[in-house]
């Protein structure tokens, strides 16, 4: 894999913070939604947030995506 620039690092860091921050409002809003149907909708987006995420802090250490 080649070597990430200091703008690749900037960049997947800001992309992680906004994953990061989606992740949490989608799991509020799943806590406290009424309706079961998009606190399950809430949910399933706060999870594709934290893959996503994870895939990013796999390629900050190196790893293959």
């Amino acid at each position: 894999m080649n070597q990430l620039t200091a703008k690749d690092l900037e960049v997947i860091s800001h992309l992680m913070i906004g994953e990061q921050m989606a992740c949490k409002k989608a799991r509020i809003y799943a806590n406290t939604l009424t309706d079961v149907d998009l606190a399950m909708q809430m949910q399933t987006l706060a999870e594709a947030h934290e893959r996503r995420f994870g895939v990013l802090l796999t390629l900050l250490n190196g790893g293959a995506v």
